[in-house]
């Protein structure tokens, strides 16, 4: 029997070599995030739109249940709030926080996040060439970019070298992941961008910086897929979309069931004011878009690529609104992100049951 063994991120041991992926809106937050790191694998708290957070309690602007401007979006006290309570759950157990690079005050959420007390910052959907800065003052803390391909890592270290820092770990994430992707939409199925392309090339630049970890993600299901991931050079890998499917993660029960009772054919890619492609479920939002004839008004500011709406009314909806009723459990509005095998989800199980199946069924 294969032992999985655990990795250091930084001065992070991590038991177990499973991170959580960090979901939004909503879907990682203190309970799932909490019971991931106390099972000893690393749980990761989404750190945007947190005004959603129990029932908008801690939102300071809400109009007709939206939160209105980014900072009552990204709420600072919600924030401090979802990791108070994870912490309740795993002590001093490492906690990650998620940041998109995309959203508009990146650099103010970054530092709600070290406030509250994160060990780990990722970052993905962009370049987060200022992370060494935001961070530097706060030495306990380990820095962890998201990247699609080897080019991506090298003008990260490039740039985070000449400030004395380079990667904690790198998570470089295939075509095959739910939500936003790395990839153009026609790249998205091509073999060089998939995941078990990619990986050996980003191994081979990580190798030309040092050997911090490599945790590969984006279509990884189970132990198999693990086994798989690790030898073609990861050292650990990143599920999301698998940890939906637990008691203990904080979205809806109706958000849940709308991916297990997908059907593979049901999950598709969207196009997303982001500006990058999305993978998720075709629901009622999907089948009824009518991009550039709706007219959506921009409340919350959510992220620069949309500037005000226009990516919205482009694609025909907004992402802030559309993740958060998903989050609330709104079939109707809400976008449903899942990975390209969302479809296999088939059953509720607790976090510890599922991190227990991932690390003993080795071969």
């Amino acid at each position: 029997m294969k032992e999985l063994k655990g990795i250091k991120i930084g001065k992070y041991y991590i038991e177990k070599p499973i991170v959580q992926g960090g979901m939004g809106v909503g879907v990682s937050w203190d309970q799932l995030a909490g019971n991931v790191s106390k099972n000893g694998a690393l749980g990761t708290i989404s750190g945007i739109c947190t005004a959603y957070y129990d029932n908008l309690k801690y939102c300071k602007k809400v109009v007709n249940g939206r939160p209105i401007g980014a900072e009552a979006l990204n709420s600072k006290e919600a924030m401090m709030e979802i990791f108070k309570n994870a912490r309740k759950i795993c002590g001093d157990k490492p906690l990650a926080c998620n940041i998109l690079h995309a959203i508009n005050d990146y650099e103010r959420v970054v530092t709600d996040a070290l406030e509250a007390g994160a060990n780990i910052i990722v970052t993905g959907a962009g370049l987060p060439l200022e992370l060494p800065r935001l961070t530097e003052n706060y030495p306990d803390v380990e820095i962890v970019p998201i990247v699609s391909s080897a080019r991506a890592l090298r003008v990260i270290c490039r740039k985070w070298k000449s400030e004395g820092r380079l990667p904690d770990a790198v998570i470089v994430e295939g075509p095959k992941s739910g939500g936003h992707q790395g990839a153009k939409y026609d790249e998205l199925f091509a073999p060089e961008h998939q995941l078990e392309y990619v990986l050996p090339f980003v191994k081979e630049e990580r190798d030309k910086w040092g050997d911090f970890p490599i945790i590969a993600a984006g279509g990884v299901w189970d132990t198999e897929d693990i086994l798989q991931m690790m030898s073609l050079g990861a050292d650990a890998v990143q599920m999301g979309t698998r940890f939906v499917g637990t008691y203990e993660c904080d979205a809806s029960m109706e958000l849940k069931k709308v991916l297990i009772n997908a059907k593979k054919e049901d999950i598709t890619i969207v196009s997303s004011p982001v500006g990058y492609p999305g993978r998720a479920v075709k629901t009622d939002l999907i089948k009824t878009l009518e991009p550039g004839t709706k007219k959506i008004q921009c409340i919350s500011n959510c992220i620069f690529p949309c500037n005000r709406g226009e990516g919205a009314r482009r694609v025909g909806y907004c992402i802030a609104d559309s993740l958060g009723d998903a989050y609330l459990g709104r079939l109707q509005s809400g976008l449903f992100f899942s990975g390209a095998n969302g479809y296999k989800l088939k059953e509720i199980v607790h976090v510890k049951e599922l991190i227990d199946e991932l690390m003993t069924n080795v071969k």
